[in-house]
Formats: structure tokens, sequence, C-alpha cells
């Protein structure tokens, strides 16, 4: 049997933390950013948690 292979693009958007769970960015703030207040972008910087519904799906993508 072949190795496992990682979904490239999934592995530049995800990372793992040290508990096992995935990181990602916010969309939204790439382009467009006149218009959104300034509270709102500064936001949109930060990462947060996949949730929980995604996680497994995205887990198949980024094997251990």
């Amino acid at each position: 049997m072949g190795k496992m292979k990682t979904h490239r693009g999934s592995a530049k958007r995800f990372s793992r933390t040290a508990s096992g769970r995935l990181k990602r960015f916010k969309a939204y703030r790439s382009h467009l950013t006149g218009k959104k207040s300034a509270k709102r972008v500064r936001n949109l910087r930060k990462s947060s948690l996949v949730s929980k519904g995604d996680q497994r799906r995205i887990d198949a993508m980024l094997p251990r």
C-alpha cells in the first residue's frame, strides 16, 4: 500500500496546535478593507480554531 498524501492546499491553510486541534485564519481580509471598520479588519487578523464539524473532514486531508 502506498503512502498517504497530504493535501497541499490544506497544509498551507491549516496548522495543528499542541493539543491536536486545527488552527485557521479568518476570511474576508484580502481586499476591499476600506469599507470595513478598523475594528473589524483588526479582528480578522486573529486566528481561530476549526469547528468540530469541519475538524474531522480536514483531518482526513492532513495525516499526521
